[in-house]
């Protein structure tokens, strides 16, 4: 990725440069570099970076320094990363618009700062537990009783309402189907506590499956906490492949357009996957505070976001962009559902 720049490279020709001239190289009080040749490739500087190469002129030998160097070359911090997340947040379409317009040094590009926040997201789920698996579920045994225990106080109201309703005379077709998925989901509970999935009514495979799939399912339930895993690794390591779904969506809202293309639309998808990724570092931090409402008004930024963004970027007219927003919704819940189904046909058979 040619957005992460090496962190040390400004002391590659250090010794090179101490042989021209002994002083040159060597820090002084303040950890700074006073030198009249460019360290990394000997031209005599006239500036603040070397004409020949790009290399900053003076390098810092500070334990400081060294952090500040990783952070930019993870992300360029210096002042790009404080120009960007306001636009992202605020004026998504302004900063996307800018961007392909051509203002580059401003700015973080999207790439970078969408591999950031993927990095960002599993950093923290991992950190506060935001990640919920089968091990989970069984570290935390009375979580899990209080919530079978409601499901079992709900399975048993069904029940009632079924014996009043034939009393009545009345059908009770509806609710023999909620009665039927509310055992199905105690049973599962059930299974997740005990550990015994594969041996669980519940969890047996129809018949009517080929065994090339039904056997990989099996083997799932047999070991729920492999395939969690296998998902949790798999969405890190795939995450980008969101951006490739995403953009045959887009262009459908502007189908055979000249003035928009690809690049426009690839663009776009990457810079607003970089703000839905930090919004869900969001959720997953007010989680752990245990600002559950934070949490659910959460819900609402998404369309806000995507319909600031798109009348910004492409110029749309309120009702026009309302509509594409609407139609968008729809197109990201869809990406998303495949990204899911491929991460989860991953979990089973790699």
């Amino acid at each position: 990725m040619g957005d992460f720049e090496a962190i040390g490279d400004a002391v590659t020709g250090g010794v090179i440069g101490r042989a021209v001239e002994p002083k040159a190289g060597e820090p002084g009080p303040d950890g700074h570099t006073h030198e009249r040749r460019c360290l990394n490739c000997q031209t005599v500087l006239t500036g603040d970076y070397c004409h020949a190469c790009g290399q900053q002129a003076h390098v810092h030998r500070t334990l400081s320094a060294f952090f500040h160097d990783l952070l930019h070359g993870v992300l360029h911090f210096e002042g790009k990363i404080w120009r960007t997340l306001p636009l992202l947040a605020w004026k998504p379409g302004e900063l996307t618009r800018n961007y392909i317009d051509g203002q580059r040094a401003r700015f973080v590009s999207p790439i970078a700062l969408f591999l950031f926040s993927v990095f960002l997201m599993f950093a923290i789920a991992s950190a506060t537990g935001g990640t919920w698996n089968v091990g989970n579920a069984r570290a935390n045994p009375q979580a899990m009783a209080e919530v079978t225990k409601g499901e079992e106080a709900e399975l048993a109201n069904l029940r009632q309402q079924r014996e009043a309703a034939i009393r009545e005379g009345r059908s009770t077709s509806a609710l023999d189907i909620s009665i039927e998925a509310k055992a199905r989901e105690i049973a599962i509970l059930q299974g997740v506590r005990s550990g015994s999935m594969a041996n669980n009514p519940a969890f047996e495979t129809s018949l009517d499956l080929p065994s090339w799939l039904r056997d990989p399912i099996r083997q799932a339930q047999a070991n729920p906490e492999l395939l969690f895993y296998k998902l949790k690794t798999n969405a890190y390591k795939f995450s980008w492949a969101l951006i490739p779904l995403s953009v045959p969506f887009l262009w459908l809202l502007f189908p055979f357009s000249r003035r928009f293309r690809l690049y426009d639309h690839t663009v776009f998808v990457t810079y607003s996957l970089s703000f839905m990724t930090m919004l869900v570092v969001l959720a997953v931090l007010f989680g752990a505070l245990g600002l559950d409402s934070l949490v659910n008004l959460l819900f609402f930024v998404p369309p806000i976001h995507m319909y600031r963004q798109l009348r910004g970027t492409y110029g749309l007219s309120r009702w026009n962009a309302l509509l594409r927003t609407v139609l968008l919704v729809i197109f990201a819940l869809l990406a998303l559902s495949l990204f899911g189904v491929a991460l989860f046909g991953m979990g089973l058979f790699d």
